[in-house]
């Protein structure tokens, strides 16, 4: 059975610590706080939970930054998503999941360069 470990980039852990810093006050950053959570438990029952983004989709700055040859894209409350890439663990029995970014819609849009309408 894989053992599978979630870690979190420096990026997303400072969006995450940012939200749930404003979580016990605000209603929408405890949302968000509780549903990014939610679908880390899923990720972590299915790797392969996310919405996967195509090779030639994978922004170069992922590529660059993070070695990133996959990238998946989970949807959160409030229009937010948080992309993964999978990596090799330390074992052979172990699967990483490396966060990549937790972000709301218009960082999505410029980060993977879609236009306004």
């Amino acid at each position: 059975m894989k053992v599978v470990k979630v870690v979190l980039s420096p990026d997303a852990e400072n969006t995450l610590k940012e939200l749930e810093s404003f979580a016990t006050k605000r209603k929408q950053e405890r949302t968000l706080v509780n549903g990014f959570y939610k679908k880390i438990e899923m990720v972590k029952y299915d790797v392969h939970y996310g919405d996967s983004v195509e090779k030639d989709r994978i922004p170069l700055e992922y590529r660059i930054k993070y070695n990133a040859t996959n990238l998946f894209r989970v949807e959160i409350p409030g229009f937010w998503r948080f992309t993964y890439t999978l990596k090799n663990g330390v074992t052979e029995d172990e699967t990483v999941v490396l966060v990549l970014d937790i972000m709301d819609h218009e960082q999505y849009d410029r980060i993977f360069h879609y236009r306004k309408r």
